[in-house]
């Protein structure tokens, strides 16, 4: 517990664990009083009563009709201001809002009141030098360069008519597709779509009848559908569907040789296809390496620290990192107990994310390691190489609230790591 007291304000600060400090003030009356005769004054100026002109009400009838709104001003004004006074002279890293209680006062009184703020944890860092690291080889093999082709031969691939055989797996059908209802002996709307032959979701009758069917022939079958289907339009019907097959196309993947290699634009020959393809992904390989062993340099020193999290930090760092799985997700749904496993995980990547910050801020603060303006320039300048925009378009994107500020976290981190890098030992 820590204390302070002047003629002016007493203050009282207690440590309820790491990162919640409980602070006790009092403003005394005479300071009190002050700030209640300026808004008294502000009041009287404003006030329109019967029987007086605009900002000529005597003091002590505003003071009679309007004492409780003036004693609330009077504390929406002080309260906000002795909380930012007590956390800089304390030197308090604030998080969050604060949370009052206990709010006193009465005309010719003191002002008094309790609250408990959250603040960023002061914790030591354990030894950082030295680190004991292993770095991931950026081997690449034939069978990586083989994988790398067949992705190419695959994206390269063609939809072209079939001819002398049957729709099959994996084939594109167009058809045309009408059904009746068979109790009402009405149709329903006529469609004409497109079908993955063997997709998962496909109409099961659907998909059984248009197996072995040839362009531009047609069939007839029945299929009945329950109540609760998901197209409502069938859903607890019986329809019989007469369906005609367009036109039907398949997948044909190019030969992988030499005039492949041409066709992609660049190449002379396969070798060199391949040779430009060992390249990038032993540049890729590396790249990653380098990022692991970043990674792994900064979860060696995190994992020797002790570090408290502010609570409404880490309940906000959590939702932001569900967000961003929600993101990936999509529509797709997801059942409670893997919601209840993707809440965990976002807690655990949230606690990594905030110690990495509070780490990588405490490191290069011991070090001097600092961000200037020209580093962020030069950073934003290779951005736009990079992006192939023109540098003042990207220099004004960054101009937008917080971007220079997360490009400088990001920067700062970059040049810590690097040092952590530096000092360790790399087996």
């Amino acid at each position: 517990m820590n204390s302070e007291m002047n003629e002016r304000l007493k203050i009282e600060v207690k440590e309820l664990d790491p990162v919640r400090r409980e602070i006790e003030v009092e403003l005394s009356a005479a300071e009190a009083g002050r700030e209640y005769e300026e808004e008294l004054t502000s009041y009287a100026g404003r006030a329109k009563l019967r029987g007086f002109r605009p900002g000529n009400a005597p003091r002590d009838i505003v003071k009679r009709m309007f004492g409780p709104e003036i004693e609330h001003a009077v504390i929406d004004r002080l309260v906000p201001r002795i909380l930012d006074e007590v956390v800089s002279s304390r030197r308090l890293s604030l998080v969050g809002v604060p949370a009052v209680e206990n709010v006193r006062f009465k005309e010719g009184g003191p002002l008094s009141f309790k609250a408990v703020i959250e603040v960023w944890p002061d914790f030591a860092l354990p030894s950082y030098t030295r680190l004991m690291l292993r770095r991931t080889e950026a081997e690449v093999t034939d069978g990586d360069v083989d994988r790398s082709l067949e992705e190419l031969r695959r994206k390269n691939a063609e939809y072209v008519p079939v001819d002398g055989r049957g729709a099959a797996a994996a084939d594109y059908a167009v058809i045309e597709l009408q059904g009746r209802d068979l109790k009402t002996k009405r149709l329903l709307p006529a469609e004409r779509v497109v079908v993955l032959v063997g997709r998962e979701g496909n109409d099961p009758a659907v998909e059984t009848n248009i197996q072995g069917l040839r362009p531009q022939e047609e069939k007839s079958f029945q299929s009945s559908y329950p109540a609760d289907h998901r197209n409502r339009k069938l859903a607890g019907k019986t329809v019989e569907f007469r369906l005609k097959l367009v036109s039907l196309k398949e997948m044909k993947y190019p030969e992988v040789d030499d005039d492949f290699a041409k066709h992609l634009g660049e190449f002379e020959s396969l070798a060199a296809l391949k040779e430009k393809i060992r390249q990038e992904l032993r540049e890729a390989k590396a790249k990653a390496a380098r990022r692991d062993l970043s990674e792994a340099a900064v979860q060696a020193v995190i994992e020797k620290a002790s570090i408290d999290l502010p609570p409404s930090v880490l309940e906000e760092e959590t939702g932001a990192v569900l967000k961003s799985y929600a993101a990936q997700i999509g529509q797709k749904a997801v059942s409670r107990e893997a919601a209840e496993a993707l809440t965990a995980q976002a807690r655990a990547q949230a606690e990594r994310n905030l110690k990495q910050h509070l780490v990588i801020r405490k490191i290069g603060q011991n070090e001097g390691l600092e961000v200037t303006d020209g580093d962020i320039d030069e950073e934003i300048r290779q951005i736009a190489q990079a992006s192939q925009v023109p540098l003042a378009r990207a220099i004004e994107s960054f101009r937008e609230e917080g971007r220079r500020d997360n490009l400088k976290a990001t920067l700062l981190a970059r040049k810590v790591v690097d040092f952590l890098v530096s000092q360790a030992i790399i087996e």
